[in-house]
């Protein structure tokens, strides 16, 4: 292709993303979740796309006085003035469906008072008949981009969003099932100041977490950091089953905690999804068979998710071609790997559709989730193996499971032990294996570079390390 096809295509691209940004923040709610959700397509869609979508992550609607004392009136039969020590009414942060604003209690504590865009709840049905008769018009155009159903199986949970006393729940849920992780914090909710449109909790400081240069200058580390997003997240999908299906880097902070390392906080639990037990073994004997490259297993696997085509899921599912020949999975995809992936979304969409309606529907929000995971390790230089990590993380995910059935049944408990020491050992095997060999082909091109025998490209030498 020649230089301007590439330059008018480019300013095609960056009209269209200006003009998605436009018509979601002039209509808010949904329409911003859309946005936000294909920003962690980094991967896949042209980056005027990504940066020009990115301002979806902070701004939405701007609601006026009047209308936040309205609804403080309808909801408590007060004013902010008289529920609170102090108000701002100037809203700190925007989310899709809510303003944040910053408050005292009389007691002094400072919180953060999530406030519901007042029209929104009228405004639900509508948006999502409209949504709808878009799609049609896009599968009308274009018969293989059918995405109704998708909207369809969404609407429940989108609906969910609106109940932030539902939201309060699954905040408490949430930090309760990652309490043994000390640096996860859920900020605390403060039910008095709570209702069906307003979410009163734990004001909490922190920069988001694809915030780089003010993650280092808190003296906070990169690694440490990435290493705590993943774990946390895998933990929800591979043992507690209770997932947060919208982790884009607005709604996970990061701050020092008491032990000077990245502590984060979570924000946002409006959106959940609830994996069963029965898909969660299948989904933790996945991952691990796919780090492993046991095909025969990966295939079993899929097709206890639903999915017979399962060479295709296991792509879809790492977001990154595989290639059972080598062990090795960097998180960085090289330009032939993006290509390969642009080309697979392109070529083989009537698949990846066919693949997405066989799985079950909670793994639509799952797929969400642990793709927005892996944009912002990337944002963050990727300095964690997230295939691994998350791989280390459904062995141990798999192995509790079998724990607390064999907790049920007390004469077997020894079996399920022993083959579960067994399986995490030969896992641990096949990693230290796995980075054994990568040292050792390190250290030989090393020394074919010193003694001029060969040159080692610095993105190669930089993917050994």
């Amino acid at each position: 292709m020649s230089p301007s096809y590439h330059t008018e295509m480019s300013a095609c691209h960056q009209r269209a993303a200006e003009c998605m940004v436009e018509g979601a923040v002039k209509n808010g709610g949904i329409y911003i979740k859309l946005g936000q959700g294909l920003c962690s397509f980094n991967h896949l869609l042209p980056p005027e796309y990504i940066r020009t979508l990115q301002i979806l992550e902070d701004k939405a609607l701007n609601r006026k006085y009047k209308e936040v004392d309205a609804l403080f009136q309808e909801d408590f039969n007060k004013t902010p003035e008289q529920l609170f020590k102090t108000f701002d009414y100037d809203p700190i942060a925007a989310a899709s469906l809510a303003q944040v604003h910053k408050a005292e209690l009389f007691d002094g504590t400072p919180v953060a008072v999530k406030v519901q865009y007042i029209d929104l709840r009228d405004r639900f049905d509508g948006d999502i008949r409209t949504l709808e008769i878009l799609l049609d018009i896009v599968k009308f155009m274009h018969p293989s981009f059918g995405f109704r159903w998708v909207l369809k199986d969404l609407k429940g949970t989108l609906a969910q969003e609106l109940d932030f006393e539902n939201e309060a729940r699954n905040s408490e849920r949430c930090a309760e099932e990652l309490r043994h992780f000390s640096f996860v914090v859920v900020p605390k909710v403060f039910w008095e100041q709570t209702s069906k449109r307003v979410l009163t909790a734990e004001f909490c400081h922190g920069c988001k977490i694809n915030n780089v240069e003010e993650i280092k200058r808190q003296g906070l580390s990169l690694k440490d950091t990435a290493d705590k997003l993943i774990r946390t997240f895998a933990e929800q999908i591979f043992y507690t089953g209770f997932i947060h299906a919208d982790p884009h880097p607005g709604n996970v902070l990061v701050r020092p905690g008491p032990d000077k390392k990245a502590e984060l906080v979570l924000l946002d639990h409006g959106l959940y999804e609830f994996l069963s037990q029965r898909d969660r073994v299948a989904l933790c004997k996945l991952w691990r068979s796919i780090v492993l490259r046991d095909e025969a297993a990966m295939q079993k696997y899929s097709n206890a998710l639903g999915v017979k085509e399962y060479f295709l899921f296991c792509e879809m599912l790492l977001q990154r071609p595989i290639n059972m020949r080598e062990l090795g999975l960097s998180n960085i995809l090289s330009r032939e790997e993006t290509t390969y992936m642009r080309d697979m979304a392109m070529q083989r969409f009537e698949s990846i559709m066919q693949v997405l309606k066989s799985m079950p529907r909670p793994m639509l929000l799952v797929f969400r989730n642990i793709n927005t995971v892996r944009s912002i390790n990337i944002t963050l230089g990727a300095p964690v193996d997230r295939y691994f990590v998350m791989a280390k993380s459904a062995v141990r995910g798999w192995g509790k499971i079998q724990a607390e059935r064999s907790r049920m049944l007390t004469g077997l408990w020894i079996f399920s032990w022993v083959r579960l020491t067994w399986e995490s050992l030969k896992f641990e095997l096949a990693l230290r294996w796995e980075m054994a060999a990568m040292s050792l082909t390190r250290w030989f091109l090393g020394m074919l570079s010193y003694f001029g025998l060969a040159s080692v490209d610095a993105e190669m030498y930089e993917y050994l390390r």
